[in-house]
């Protein structure tokens, strides 16, 4: 799962947006293109990329379907809560399709979800399912009870599963706790940074819950450290973790991105395991368009652009430039309203009631 800040959006021209629609849902693409059109949608607000968004959550890629469901949850749209139900409900799914269809009901927050997370609690037969409603149920609580607002998100942007609180590194190691006070203990963790900190976040991939590997593996992601490498670099390696914790190793290991990581995801974009190598394929993609200037999200400017893919009749007429993903995001959220450039790339961002961000 990528991070998103729901603040930030972008417009774009109905016919790059209808593209971007088709391209995502295009299974004879790339995987890896069609993940540059997932990341591109979730910028956007409307029926077309939900709708494309909720389609893409039934994809025979467990992988595109599952951050699919985590894209419609950091955007926090209520219409897309009957079709994350009815993925939570959907036993025939992918168990990390499923969990992402939960936490995506948390992170829209709204009491109507109650019911639903609770049924799935005590019905789902996955583990990792259940903790995951567990933690969804927690932060919807915590929200109705405090002045925490639902779109409030961390500097890391994105929307978490808790939210942080004054604990310990023993919280986060105790398998005692709640699901939620470990979360919990996480995300304060990460806020402080401190090599202590990574140490005990480092130390917690050997809880038992696969879940909470999964988001320990996430945060290394999140916070690029080199010194988490040597652990990422075993989980990937070890065939018999958890697929969803071994895919969040695959990209954190692309964002720490040095010359070891690289050769680790090119070793394991072949993992017989799809998930993991599809992972894996993803993460070297962004890591491409990242040297070369690129965005690997796909972006709309009036000027200064060129053909996003020659000789596609369905992408006609459709003109794209390009900028870093953590800078536009980062531009995004701190420095609205200013006209930034960088040799090769445009930045536009113009001011109105809204605030659109046009790249």
């Amino acid at each position: 799962m990528k991070s998103f800040d729901g603040d930030c959006s972008f417009q774009v021209s109905s016919e790059t947006e209808r593209f971007l629609c088709e391209r995502l849902l295009d299974h004879k693409q790339p995987i890896s293109e069609r993940f540059r059109a997932l990341f591109s949608l979730r910028n956007l607000h409307g029926a077309l990329p939900r709708n494309a968004l909720i389609q893409a959550t039934r994809d025979s890629s467990n992988l595109l379907a599952h951050e699919a469901a985590f894209a419609l949850g950091q955007m926090q749209d209520a219409e897309a809560i009957p079709a994350l139900e009815a993925v939570l409900n959907d036993l025939s799914l992918h168990p990390i399709v499923r969990h992402e269809a939960a936490e995506a009901l948390g992170a829209i927050g709204l009491e109507h979800n109650v019911s639903l997370l609770k049924n799935s609690l005590v019905s789902d037969p996955a583990q990792e399912v259940r903790e995951t409603c567990e933690l969804a149920l927690s932060r919807i609580e915590e929200l109705m009870s405090t002045s925490i607002s639902v779109s409030e998100s961390s500097r890391f942007l994105s929307v978490d599963p808790a939210a942080p609180a004054a604990c310990s590194s023993e919280v986060l190691l105790n398998e005692d706790k709640s699901m939620y006070e470990r979360y919990a203990a996480l995300f304060v963790l990460r806020n402080l940074g401190e090599e202590e900190a990574i140490s005990a976040i480092v130390e917690s991939l050997g809880a038992n819950s696969a879940l909470l590997r999964r988001e320990v593996a996430y945060v290394l992601g999140q916070l690029q450290n080199k010194k988490a490498s040597l652990a990422l670099f075993q989980v990937l390696r070890d065939v018999n973790e958890h697929p969803m914790v071994r895919h969040e190793a695959a990209e954190a290991l692309g964002s720490i991105a040095d010359n070891q990581c690289i050769a680790l995801l090119e070793e394991f974009a072949k993992d017989p395991e799809p998930i993991v190598s599809q992972s894996c394929e993803v993460a070297l993609s962004m890591l491409e368009f990242e040297r070369s200037g690129k965005s690997f999200e796909v972006t709309e400017n009036k000027k200064d652009s060129v053909p996003f893919h020659a000789g596609t009749s369905s992408a006609a007429g459709v003109l794209l430039s390009w900028i870093s993903v953590y800078e536009q995001l980062c531009l995004c959220y701190f420095l609205k309203n200013v006209q930034i450039c960088r040799p090769n790339s445009v930045c536009l961002i113009e001011s109105n009631e809204s605030d659109p961000m046009i790249l």
